[in-house]
């Protein structure tokens, strides 16, 4: 109930909390859930103890209308399996091979859809009618979905169709419509190539689109949040805008007055890679603001972490990477998409510098 009444304060009364207890226990009225900032546990869920932490059948029952039975949802062998195949799609080949097309003035959505999905929505310029409704319908979801978390009678608003969740499943048709009709295009196309192959493969699509809307999911909002706190924070620091400007003058080689295409034309990945005044920037934006300021886990057994605090089996326990990246003390974690965010964020970021630098 305090979350539900500090929802518009969500994040500042979360640091009121830990800065009391770095360690600390919600009740409500059918589950309990603890909340930890404390370096140590972090890396006893992640890492130490992995097996005993994962999704469980609370955040699949919350998350699977939309995201089915994909990484966002699913524990052990699944999970495993979806990995790879995200570690695949976020490879640093794949995406250097993407990154020589012209996403400098796309929005994230279309990058990673083009990505995932192979599709080109150009949600910007709002010229493909269904990739515009899609969008849309995405956001619905995603919105409707977190509030799930804070509304302990979601289910029984689910079962009277009434609020958030009649938006919520309009929306979600709309996904459905797009995503399966893209998959059984895509599948026709594979089978068509493999007419004359001994080798036929077999696909589902509802696995296929499950994994391809958390493939967005875990591209879309993070990469487009971390440029809005980036571009915040240059506007309150504008000797760090001018310095970053400078740097990519310098890094790149572009002449005083040159445009936005000729700059690109000059972006490698060698010079990316040496723009580390960027790169310091960049490092310090996800520090005061991840992109994922609070993350879930779900207790499969009782157990003591390494500050003592015991966690009971059915416990939510949620870790919290806001309050961290303000502590003097917390370790890196390395996520698994870093390489796509930082390309696709540098890109944009290079673009907006520059531009501004210029004026």
């Amino acid at each position: 109930m305090h979350q539900m009444f500090n929802f518009h304060r969500l994040l500042d009364y979360m640091i009121d909390r830990t800065n009391q207890r770095k360690t600390y226990r919600l009740l409500s009225f059918i589950r309990t859930e603890v909340y930890t900032a404390n370096p140590v546990n972090f890396e006893y869920i992640l890492t130490t103890n992995f097996a005993n932490y994962g999704k469980g059948w609370f955040h699949h029952s919350v998350l699977s209308d939309f995201l089915g039975d994909s990484i966002f949802t699913m524990d052990g062998e699944q999970w495993r399996h979806q990995r790879k195949a995200a570690s695949y799609q976020f490879s640093t080949k794949m995406l250097r091979e993407f990154s020589i097309q012209d996403l400098f003035m796309k929005a994230t959505l279309d990058s990673v859809c083009k990505v995932v999905l192979g599709v080109e929505l150009d949600t910007v310029c709002g010229t493909y009618k269904q990739g515009t409704e899609f969008s849309n319908a995405f956001d619905e979801v995603s919105a409707a979905i977190m509030y799930r978390y804070f509304k302990f009678l979601w289910r029984i608003i689910r079962f009277l169709n009434i609020g958030s969740e009649v938006v919520l499943n309009k929306s979600l048709r709309v996904i459905d419509e797009f995503v399966y009709e893209l998959i059984r295009t895509k599948i026709e196309q594979a089978q068509k190539l493999q007419d004359n192959s001994p080798v036929r493969t077999k696909t589902d699509p509802k696995y296929l689109g499950d994994i391809s809307l958390s493939f967005i999911l875990a591209g879309k909002d993070t990469i487009s949040v971390t440029l809005s706190w980036f571009l915040y924070e240059l506007c309150k620091n504008p000797h760090v805008q001018e310095k970053i400007a400078q740097e990519i003058r310098q890094t790149t080689n572009v002449e005083a007055g040159s445009t936005i295409d000729e700059l690109a034309a000059r972006v490698t990945e060698e010079n990316r890679e040496k723009m580390q005044y960027l790169n310091a920037a960049l490092n310090e934006t996800l520090r005061l603001h991840p992109a994922v300021p609070v993350e879930g886990k779900f207790c499969f057994s009782d157990d003591t972490w390494p500050d003592r605090y015991s966690v009971r089996k059915g416990d939510l326990v949620s870790f919290q990477p806001y309050f961290m990246g303000r502590m003097k003390r917390a370790g890196p974690r390395i996520c698994l998409g870093k390489e796509f965010a930082y390309r696709q964020t540098a890109k944009k970021l290079e673009c907006c510098c520059y531009e501004r630098g210029s004026m």
